[in-house]
């Protein structure tokens, strides 16, 4: 069962902010979500055919060539700091 300290928990570690007056609803629409998802994986689906798109739309492909001169250096010209041709960022994750 879904709690709204699980659903606290979830966004501090999405970074998202979650007011106390939409928690409770928050976690109902979320607990739907998650019934909807365990009837769906209770159904039999042996017999079906995956689909790589719902539409059975085709989708069209451009020609993979480099359409932009190589800016590299201009831009990394700006950054803070860079190493071995990377950006380098600050640590998020410890």
């Amino acid at each position: 069962m879904l709690t709204t300290d699980d659903v606290y928990k979830a966004a501090q570690l999405a970074r998202l902010s979650l007011e106390q007056d939409k928690a409770a609803s928050t976690t109902q629409a979320i607990a739907n979500i998650l019934d909807l998802v365990d009837q769906m994986q209770s159904l039999d689906t042996t017999d079906v055919e995956p689909m790589a798109h719902p539409m059975d739309a085709t989708q069209r492909l451009r020609i993979d060539e480099v359409t932009e001169v190589n800016q590299r250096e201009l831009l990394q010209a700006q950054a803070p700091a860079i190493e071995q041709g990377l950006f380098l960022v600050p640590r998020v994750i410890e």
